[in-house]
């Protein structure tokens, strides 16, 4: 879905020939597998808490099990690109993250970054408060603030990535349909993505927050659930996410390996 919406590009960042490559939070390392195939030369980790990832991989591309919110034992300058998406929900302390990063780039290297946002929206009136996708929103970014990773950091991100020292930095937002409800056949197949994602998703996402946070039965919670995916398909709604495409570069004339 997200090779997709940038139009069949791994990242926008202006890299042309990555050495040593990182990917953090890399899940089931498809980025990473996907990037060490374009690039055969370089060297790819990927850095996951959860040994999800396949064993029959490029040559060139290795994963290890790590928690990249403490101190990476890497050298200061070891990356000349680093890549973060969909961490949303998973850090406490972005400003923290941003200057390890910061750190293991050498100057002039590239730090990228793809998050969505949880918040559903329509342009046109569609999708009114009461509506079982905006109250999914709302319960959702409720827990993400009890548990101490807010859901809503993803519209601060761009200003604490500047904050940490990147330049040549660009931000884009897209809007990602809930389902195949666009006009434009490009958007349209990004919402029939979105549409599985969500519907296969949700209870992954809704089952420990809502369980262990908000202390919801787990019938209640699937019931939550249920309503959501019901949502989903309400044709009436013409629903959609806010995702966030950032990379900066460290300057060239800062300290660094």
């Amino acid at each position: 879905m997200y090779l997709q919406m940038l139009h069949n590009r791994l990242h926008l960042a202006p890299v042309d020939d990555p050495k040593r490559i990182l990917d953090l939070g890399c899940g089931t390392g498809i980025w990473c597998i996907d990037m060490a195939d374009a690039h055969p030369a370089a060297e790819v980790l990927g850095i996951d808490l959860s040994p999800i990832q396949p064993s029959f991989v490029p040559p060139n591309c290795k994963f290890e099990v790590d928690d990249i919110t403490e101190s990476w034992t890497t050298r200061p300058g070891t990356f000349d690109f680093i890549n973060a998406r969909a961490l949303y929900g998973s850090i406490s302390n972005w400003r923290a993250l941003y200057a390890q990063i910061y750190e293991h780039l050498p100057p002039g290297g590239y730090f990228h970054q793809l998050e969505p946002s949880i918040q559903f929206k329509s342009d046109d009136g569609s999708l009114p408060p009461d509506h079982s996708l905006s109250q999914w929103s709302d319960v959702l970014h409720q827990a993400s603030e009890k548990f101490g990773k807010p859901f809503r950091d993803v519209y601060s991100l761009g200003g604490w990535i500047k904050e940490a020292g990147f330049e040549d930095f660009h931000e884009t937002w897209y809007k990602l349909p809930a389902r195949g409800w666009s006009s434009d056949p490009h958007v349209k197949e990004l919402g029939r993505w979105n549409l599985v994602r969500c519907i296969q998703g949700a209870e992954g996402w809704a089952l420990f927050l809502l369980t262990q946070v908000m202390e919801w039965t787990i019938e209640e919670t699937q019931v939550f659930v249920a309503k959501f995916r019901n949502g989903l398909k309400d044709k009436a709604v013409h629903a959609y996410l806010d995702i966030v495409v950032i990379y900066g570069r460290k300057p060239l004339g800062s300290s660094g390996a």
